[in-house]
């Protein structure tokens, strides 16, 4: 094993980028490259480290275990780089080069690009990256600053530190299904007990390393899994099963009748939706963004 193991950022790019791309050929175009100078900094850091990085499969270059492992935790190195640099530049100007945004998928995200367009017109110098969250996932992409402001965060707000919330929506939810669904045919209004004998469509929490959260589930009912609410509209529609759904999300669905709201006895959760952010986080193009959303 050779005694030199340090890691370059650029070694780390390039391999974040071959992993994007799914190619030396396309990673080397996207970082104005030739190919022959990514396999050459791939070889390096092979012999660096002792290991190998890829291996062939036909005619593609798949990551070993030790290289997957190497890219998640140089992408995490890449990103406290990144993050540093964003914060040297907001302590300078005041003003953030770039803002990450987490919207949760209960969301219609039609309305916030109405928000987003008004902010980037009068800002258009400042990035904006958007990152599809559920639940508590977006309160850990907050907490793990993968994100510096989330839009539509369940409540309640985790019991953590630093972080300031307002409020920026209420939920109406109501249990939807096919019109050709046999609940719609049967006109029985609906209980507890009478939904555990039919199929339900869930969406799974995205949180990562925290206990995920479930809302307005029947557990002894059957479950198909989706990742955003989006999904589910159209797993519902396509008669797969029925499930709660915002009415902001369904409202012509409900008026041209491709989705029927169904009568019910069920408890359910409305739940109140938050903008939420750390306070530490006090650029002025996060400030301004705010605003803009909460006006």
């Amino acid at each position: 094993m050779a005694n030199d193991s340090g890691i370059s950022l650029e070694a780390l790019m390039v391999l974040d980028a071959i992993d994007h791309r799914g190619s030396f050929a396309a990673a080397a175009e996207e970082l104005n490259k030739v190919p022959s100078a990514l396999s050459y900094i791939i070889q390096k850091l092979e012999e660096q480290l002792g290991i190998s990085i890829f291996v062939r499969q036909g005619r593609r270059s798949v990551l070993t275990p030790a290289g997957k492992h190497l890219l998640e935790e140089g992408r995490k190195i890449l990103s406290a780089v990144e993050q540093i640099g964003n914060q040297t530049q907001t302590i300078a100007n005041g003003w953030e080069p770039k803002i990450n945004i987490a919207v949760d998928s209960i969301l219609d995200i039609s309305h916030i690009y109405e928000k987003l367009s008004i902010f980037l017109n009068e800002y258009p110098s400042i990035e904006l990256h958007l990152h599809e969250e559920v639940m508590k996932g977006t309160w850990e992409a907050l907490i793990d600053d993968r994100v510096d402001l989330v839009i539509g965060a369940p409540t309640p707000a985790p019991n953590h530190q630093g972080l300031s919330t307002r409020h920026f929506s209420k939920v109406d939810n109501v249990l939807a299904a096919a019109p050709s669904h046999s609940l719609v045919r049967s006109n029985k209004r609906i209980t507890t007990e009478l939904l555990k004998q039919y199929r339900t469509i869930v969406v799974r929490d995205s949180v990562r390393f925290d206990v995920a959260r479930t809302t307005n589930v029947i557990e002894q009912s059957n479950h198909l899994y989706v990742q955003s609410v989006g999904q589910k509209i159209k797993a519902i529609s396509a008669n797969l099963g029925i499930g709660f759904l915002p009415r902001a999300r369904i409202e012509q669905e409900l008026a041209s009748g491709k989705l029927v709201e169904l009568p019910n006895d069920i408890p359910v959760t409305n739940n109140e939706l938050l903008i939420a952010w750390k306070v530490v986080n006090r650029g002025k193009g996060l400030e301004k963004l705010r605003q803009i959303l909460l006006a």
